[in-house]
């Protein structure tokens, strides 16, 4: 059986394929239109499609849309209501239900051949949980959606058992914990519904003194739900203009929501885990990418397990809808890697060199290249394998860099075009991990945030967060040994077993994808190696 799922309506437009049970390709839009997000969440925007990833999954797998069983689009425009009697201000939003209504026409001009009654519309909120549960290593387990918006509501809470979706609360607008934050993220000059993840880094830096105040507009009940209604932020702080400088205020106002959101998590986790009595926590929806959250479910919530789906955002319905309408039939498959994007073989890459007539090498070994550039303190763009599913690099389109070196922080965000309180990322190897970082491990998706140990953090500081912690990924060796064999290469020059790794873009653009895109950045941003597959081009060569 051949599924493709599609997410559309809002943001993030993916498409994932699952055959069989199977996961076979899974991508976001913005990876080949190059647009931040695939497009805005304006209603005027709901109709554009994932066009170019839908085409290429079915290309990876050698199928037609004809051949297609179902198509699962993550949004179910029965279930929706008009915007005011949901408590929303959004006069336009009649427009994507008009849009969602016509979706099967819409893929089926798409993808000539495709029979638009092979459509299913999939719940939003189930399609997220669908992304999570099923498809994590727990079969059995509960599964916690928290986002913006769906149809009609901002959360899901239940349980899979045998691989059936047992509901048990949601929360219907106009409370949702996505919106608050997305609220607050405005309010202190970042792009909603994309730079939420700046006020969790921000927060950091912040005391949360306006914690009580917040309190009366954001809680969890004792139902399952939870309170989440617009903030009179300006009241609290001033507004900052969009970049701006920022100050002391706005850092303790993300801190306090920051604070109210795991707070609100918490409750609710809490409740799940009572009810259910399931040792496993599944999470999806975009709330579920903040790490900061996730490690304090992790530690208080009395679950075990912690699983966040690497995709976890609007994107990862793509695979959940598809995971729904196919687990009907089939038996799903864990999700076996986040690197379910687009490859490229040697031979293919080469001819991009060729192509661009930079002069390249192919070193005997391109691990230890890699690894000596980094430790004489190089930064290394690495393009290997397959593409990431979701937001962040995992060792597949990274940038990576010398942990030991302090100003390597202040260096990467330069290079990038980021803000200066912005942090990067350690890669470790999963069996080191433990030496070196307190919290939930392993950690493959970089999903958590964890504590340095005290005698690591002058030895790595280049990848501690100003609150001690960082969020790291653990490298298993018998999944990424090429990325294993670079970290062990630079720990046999240095002693450090830890490398940098944030994700291979600059500001404001996705993350690189295809060789195209590596080499277009190598071409613009001061980075000293570009690791091709098997191939090394070496700035001082290429710019010669």
């Amino acid at each position: 059986m051949h599924v493709l799922g599609i997410n559309a309506l809002f943001h993030d437009p993916a498409a994932a394929l699952i055959t069989d049970g199977r996961t076979v390709a899974a991508a976001e839009e913005e990876r080949f239109s190059r647009r931040k997000h695939g497009k805005r969440p304006v209603p005027f925007s709901a109709w554009e499609l994932p066009e170019q990833a839908a085409r290429w999954c079915l290309e990876q797998a050698g199928l037609a849309p004809s051949d297609l069983d179902a198509v699962a689009y993550s949004y179910d425009p029965s279930l929706a209501r008009p915007a005011e009697r949901m408590g929303l201000h959004d006069p336009w939003d009649h427009l994507r239900q008009e849009y969602a209504r016509a979706a099967p026409d819409f893929l089926a001009e798409a993808l000539p051949g495709l029979d638009p009654a092979k459509v299913r519309f999939v719940p939003h909120h189930v399609a997220h949980a669908a992304s999570a549960g099923p498809v994590s290593p727990y079969p059995d387990c509960a599964v916690l959606v928290l986002d913006g918006r769906g149809e009609c509501g901002s959360h899901l809470a239940g349980r899979y058992t045998n691989g059936e979706l047992t509901v048990l609360a949601t929360q219907e607008l106009p409370d949702s914990l996505g919106l608050f934050y997305e609220d607050l993220t405005q309010h202190l000059g970042f792009l909603r519904s994309s730079d939420e993840f700046k006020v969790m880094a921000l927060a950091s830096y912040g005391t949360p003194r306006f914690a009580a105040r917040l309190r009366e507009y954001v809680h969890a009940d004792d139902t399952g739900g939870f309170r989440a209604r617009p903030v009179p932020w300006a009241d609290l702080v001033p507004p900052r203009p969009p970049g701006g400088a920022w100050s002391r205020d706005h850092a303790d106002l993300a801190a306090s929501a920051q604070l109210c959101l795991e707070e609100a998590m918490l409750g609710l986790a809490r409740w799940l885990r009572e009810r259910t009595g399931e040792d496993a926590l599944t999470m999806a929806g975009g709330v579920a990418l903040n790490c900061v959250a996730n490690t304090r479910l992790w530690r208080e919530s009395g679950f075990r397990n912690v699983w966040v789906q690497p995709a976890a955002g609007d994107a990862g319905t793509a695979l959940g809808a598809a995971a729904h309408v196919a687990g009907q039939k089939d038996t799903l498959e864990p999700m076996p890697t986040a690197a379910l994007g687009r490859g490229w073989n040697d031979a293919e890459l080469r001819a991009w060199l060729e192509r661009a007539a930079v002069p390249y090498e192919e070193p005997a070994d391109i691990a230890e290249t890699a690894a000596e550039a980094l430790a004489a303190d190089g930064i290394v763009a690495w393009f290997q394998g397959r593409g990431e599913y979701g937001p962040r690099a995992l060792g597949h389109r990274s940038l990576l860099a010398h942990p030991g070196k302090a100003g390597n922080l202040e260096r990467l965000n330069a290079v990038k075009g980021r803000e200066e309180f912005r942090p990067v990322a350690p890669m470790v190897l999963a069996e080191r991990a433990a030496e070196i970082f307190d919290g939930p491990l392993p950690s493959p998706h970089m999903l958590f945030v964890h504590e340095v140990a005290a005698d690591w953090k002058a030895r790595i500081p280049a990848v501690v967060h100003v609150d001690g912690t960082a969020r790291i990924q653990t490298v298993d060796r018998a999944q990424e040994p090429l990325v294993a064999r670079v970290i062990e290469g630079f720990e046999r020059r240095t002693g450090l077993p830890v490398v940098v790794n944030t994700s291979l873009n600059t500001a404001g653009r996705p993350m690189v994808d295809d060789p195209r895109d590596a080499l277009e950045c190598f071409g613009s941003a001061p980075v000293d190696l570009l690791v091709l597959g098997p191939f090394a081009i070496r700035r001082g060569k290429a710019f010669a």
